[in-house]
């Protein structure tokens, strides 16, 4: 997926998101879903901060367990690959609503060539040389393990070492291999995490990261010897670079690392480099902080300013995983609640940074009570009574009273602390606030009863400025989820008849979200569907 038409980076510093770079040969399950989703929600929100955001993603195409994949369907690598991309990976992005800038794939020419030139420049800088190399591992971390990272195998397993996180037998290999110099960096990495704790989190994360660079680290093996689908090194024919120094590089060779000076990419690089958020997955936490910033070290690049990594979303109790068969495809979700639901059940019910579990009765009750009884009850009757008790038109308000006040001040003051929240990553936090006004409005309404008013014409103004007061919120409303909700919060943009005075919806500013007054009395409401319709409590079969 290609930049958005007419969006430059030229000039103006990015804030820059990226997603891990998903490993092609995994089917999507919504724990990629999960992270596609919270890059997008906050790049979106970036944007209607206004500023520039650039939003990657992309797939890990390289590898033994790709190649021996292809192998047994009979293909070629770049073949299987093609496939898995056109068939899995970029339709999941339409499921999801994801608006991501670029999409990269390490099978890319761009990229090829820039990581090339990356380790050249290590090399040159006497942080690569060339040793033997024997011990685990697992093709399916496509990781080198040391021995106290493996597990004891039970079952049919029973007496060898596995991987914990595949749960199988990891290989003995030895090779030639060139070695990245990864020992020269800890202490550097120490004093980078002492004076910006912020750069790793949670803080679990950030924990992590400081105990183990406090062991002391060894020197890695950085290509290998015995797989050939994979970048060449450029000063030995015979070697690929090892998967993950390859894919690591995404981040950087998407911006434009290694580009001709004076070309775009040059520049994009200069204005997006280097990342402000990387989101991760807890299980790919040391490459990320650890072997990711030392590689960058190793070159003289600048390094990203936070790593955060995510918690599993589990299943039964167990982190998803194909081999497993825990995964849950994100289409089986969507296709019954819809993806705005999708997108505001994992980012509203699971604390980013915790483990959090999928339940299909908790989503089911969270879309009926919070998005169908909540949400879009209160746009259902806003647009119904604007309708019938004033044709359609948005009347001018009258006096405002405490309760009034009451909803006014609670609007700006959750506006203000979503946007803190998301500045933190902290979702949930900031969907809390925006539901909150949501409840207090739908309690307003019942405590003053429009539908009494309406009754007798002496309550005229107090009756117009209810009305006024119901559809002002939604405009709000619109505009603080629509970095959640896009798809439900664009068809309420247009129920409010906002766009022909506010504009598009995806313009309008948070900061000013809360800013009471700007819906303009005589604005066309129309009913429309539900936002939310009411569904079965179980999928119908197709």
């Amino acid at each position: 997926m290609s930049a958005r038409e007419g969006e430059s980076l030229l000039g103006e510093k990015a804030y820059y998101v990226t997603t891990p770079i998903y490993y092609v040969n995994d089917a999507p399950h919504i724990g990629h879903a999960y992270t596609t989703t919270a890059g997008d929600v906050l790049t979106r929100w970036h944007r209607q901060r206004g500023e520039k955001v650039w939003y990657l993603t992309g797939v890990d195409e390289h590898g033994t367990k790709v190649q021996r994949a292809a192998e047994a369907g009979g293909v070629t690598p770049q073949a299987w690959v093609d496939r898995l991309v056109e068939e899995s990976w970029l339709p999941v992005l339409e499921t999801v609503d994801a608006a991501n800038d670029d999409f990269i794939r390490t099978t890319d020419e761009r990229h090829v060539a820039r990581v090339q030139k990356f380790w050249e420049k290590v090399r040159d800088n006497g942080f690569v040389y060339s040793a033997p190399y024997e011990g685990p591992y697992c093709v399916g971390c496509e990781e080198f393990k040391l021995p106290g990272d493996l597990s004891d195998g039970t079952g049919e397993y029973e007496g060898q070492q596995v991987c914990p996180v595949h749960s199988r037998p990891v290989e003995q290999l030895r090779e030639d291999n060139w070695f990245f110099q990864l020992s020269a960096f800890a202490d550097r990495l120490i004093e980078h995490y002492e004076a910006h704790p912020e750069a790793v989190r949670p803080q679990s994360a950030y924990n992590e990261v400081m105990a183990f660079l406090k062991q002391g680290l060894v020197d890695i093996s950085m290509s290998r010897s015995s797989v050939d689908w994979g970048i060449p090194l450029p000063w030995d024919d015979n070697q690929v670079v090892y998967v993950w120094f390859d894919a690591l590089l995404n981040y950087a060779t998407a911006a434009g690392y290694g580009s001709e000076t004076g070309t775009d990419d040059a520049a994009r690089y200069a204005t997006t480099w280097p990342a402000n958020v990387h989101l991760v997955g807890k299980d790919i936490l040391r490459f990320h902080a650890v072997y990711w910033p030392a590689m960058l070290l190793a070159a003289g690049e600048p390094l990203p300013a936070q790593v955060f990594a995510h918690g599993w979303l589990l299943v039964g109790g167990e982190k998803m995983s194909k081999s497993k068969l825990t995964g849950i495809a994100p289409e089986d979700i969507i296709d019954h609640f819809g993806s705005d639901a999708f997108r505001y059940y994992f980012m509203r019910a699971i604390s980013f940074g915790q483990d959090g579990s999928f339940s299909w009765e908790d989503m089911s009750a969270r879309y009926t009570s919070e998005l169908a009884n909540g949400l879009g009850n209160l746009a259902s009757r806003s647009t119904a009574m604007v309708g019938k008790y004033r044709d359609g038109a948005l009347p001018e308000p009258g006096p405002l009273t405490a309760a009034e006040d009451a909803v006014v001040d609670r609007l700006a003051s959750a506006t203000t602390s979503a946007d803190a929240a998301i500045y933190e990553l902290d979702f949930s936090t900031a969907i809390a606030e925006i539901r909150g006004v949501v409840e207090l409005v739908n309690q307003y309404v019942t405590e003053v009863e429009p539908w009494v008013l309406a009754k007798d014409d002496a309550n005229a103004q107090r009756l117009d400025t209810v009305l006024y007061t119901m559809c002002e919120v939604l405009r709000a409303v619109a505009v603080l989820y629509n970095a959640v909700m896009p798809k439900a919060m664009a068809s309420l943009w247009s129920h409010l008849g906002a766009g022909e005075a506010l504009g598009a919806l995806a313009a309008q500013r948070i900061a000013d979200a809360g800013r009471w007054g700007q819906l303009p009395p005589g604005s066309t409401i129309t009913k429309g569907d539900a936002l939310f319709p009411r569904l079965p409590d179980e999928p119908t079969e197709s």
